[in-house]
């Protein structure tokens, strides 16, 4: 079961993101580099230190520019050799099908596995409200969802980021085999919600059907994170 947590490297400097790396990797199954991590100027050696150890690697840069901006970084991408990586679905089909279309290519053409490749739908921190409001989207935020998953299939990506609320929504929408990473994961002994609005405990983001929980704070930031990733792997069990 530890394949499904995803454990968020939100995190200042290599050193603590190998550190947690090597604490975290007996009951944690993928690691999420983000923009905060990948920023400190040593994203490559990140990635190659985690990849050394033998651990999966979500690289959540959240690519969004125009195709073929984002086709040329998705083959980077393939060259890092990570498990997955992300670009906004917002970003439309033909972006997202010119990802796809280079992802499989590259993965031809150098022989390395080819990456999943994840479309984010809606961030977790935005509301309904604010959907409507201040993005002035007309759709109610769980049809807008399902629309940029079916979306994210059709143009050939491999699953979506969405909030767990939406699971069952996009699980509907795209069949089982859609992959499904939720972020917004609060577990019932976490008090905080931080910035996230859409959260579920890890427990019924599994029961719902997500393939992937991604977890940040209530693990690294934890007084003692091992014992928090085991009680999240006891919680999900």
């Amino acid at each position: 079961m530890k394949e499904k947590i995803c454990a968020a490297l939100d995190v200042d400097s290599m050193d603590e993101a190998v550190r947690l790396v090597d604490m975290l990797s007996p009951y944690v199954g993928v690691f999420k580099v983000g923009a905060h991590l990948f920023a400190t100027g040593e994203g490559k050696r990140i990635i190659d230190c985690i990849n050394a150890r033998n651990s999966k690697i979500f690289l959540d840069l959240k690519y969004h520019d125009i195709p073929n901006t984002v086709a040329n970084t998705a083959k980077v991408a393939c060259g890092l050799g990570v498990y997955m990586f992300n670009v906004h679905a917002t970003g439309g089909a033909a972006m997202m099908g010119a990802v796809a279309k280079a992802v499989r290519e590259e993965s031809r053409k150098t022989g390395k596995t080819r990456p999943k490749v994840l479309a984010v739908t809606v961030l977790t921190s935005i509301s309904g409200d604010e959907l409507q409001g201040e993005l002035k989207v007309s759709l109610p935020l769980e049809e807008y969802v399902a629309h940029l998953a079916r979306l994210a299939e059709k143009s050939g990506l491999d699953g979506v980021v969405c909030s767990p609320n939406e699971i069952e929504i996009v699980r509907r929408a795209c069949g089982k085999d859609f992959l499904v990473v939720t972020p917004g994961i609060r577990p019932a002994w976490s008090v905080s919600k931080d910035d996230q609005k859409r959260v579920l405990t890890p427990a019924e983001a599994i029961k719902r059907g997500a393939d992937y929980i991604v977890v940040g704070r209530p693990i690294i930031k934890a007084d003692d994170p091992v014992e928090a990733a085991k009680k999240l792997l006891e919680e999900i069990q």
